[in-house]
């Protein structure tokens, strides 16, 4: 299956470079970009180009892999075709193709990407949609061939997917941003925090997260509370640490 890639970001490479490995024939990458194709070409032995004129009209399928707030310009430019045009978002609606293509579906794969870090797809969920059913089986057969856990999911649904990956992932990340700014600001190595990182990421393997909690909020403790709201000088910190802890004890509260 002749495929395009339209985009050269994180997740386009870790897709790009996955679905290469397992024969998929890539034909193009596009990308505003031009270095950015140029790499990610190299990567994957195809062509690059960053004008969108130039796009291979010929593909049987179009993998549209790019910021969800610039997939509705592009797409607008696209060149007319055959093939089957793919978004990779968790937010955006499949609807967005409508009008502009017969054959289009969603390839979301749930889980967080970097240009530099491998990943094992085959363990990564990947949800799926399609507006017709032969298409969708296309869609299932090529994710198949890189993911074990290959699901079809409606456009309403994966948004809350994607809501879920926010909390559990970019928001769980910038915790530890926060961490690692506190232990510098004190001298002490961001090291001294990885185990605990890692033990409280092992134990939702085992233990639904509510009976994972622990920590002051859970039982709210005031005076440990206090003291630690008495050691930040970030008035946004405060209020972040004040809102979880409430939110953090009134969970436990509904859960007894």
């Amino acid at each position: 299956m002749k495929t395009v890639f339209i985009g050269a970001g994180r997740l386009a490479v870790n897709l790009a470079e996955e679905l290469y490995n397992k024969s998929t024939n890539i034909v193009q990458v596009y990308s505003r970009t031009i270095e950015s194709a140029k790499i990610l070409a190299e990567k994957v032995n195809s062509s690059f180009t960053n004008d969108i004129r130039e796009i291979n009209k010929d593909a049987d399928l179009y993998i549209f892999s790019i910021k969800d707030s610039v997939v509705g310009d592009i797409i607008k430019e696209m060149p007319a075709n055959k093939g089957i045009w793919v978004h990779t978002s968790g937010s955006l609606p499949m609807s967005i193709f409508e009008g502009y293509t017969s054959r289009y579906g969603v390839i979301y794969p749930f889980q967080t990407f970097s240009k530099d870090r491998k990943v094992n797809f085959k363990e990564i969920p990947i949800f799926l949609e399609s507006n017709n059913e032969e298409d969708r089986n296309l869609l299932q057969d090529i994710s198949g061939r890189i993911s074990d856990k290959v699901y079809n999911l409606s456009s309403e649904k994966r948004q809350y997917v994607h809501l879920t990956g926010v909390f559990a992932c970019n928001f769980v990340n910038h915790m530890y941003a926060v961490s690692e700014k506190i232990l510098q600001k004190e001298g002490i190595p961001y090291d001294a925090i990885l185990p605990l990182i890692d033990e409280t990421a092992a134990k939702v393997h085992v233990l639904s997260p509510e009976d994972a909690q622990t920590g002051p909020a859970v039982r709210y403790d005031e005076n440990i509370i206090n003291k630690h709201l008495e050691l930040l000088d970030d008035p946004a910190l405060k209020s972040i640490y004040s809102l979880i802890s409430e939110n953090i004890h009134n969970y436990s509260i509904n859960k007894i």
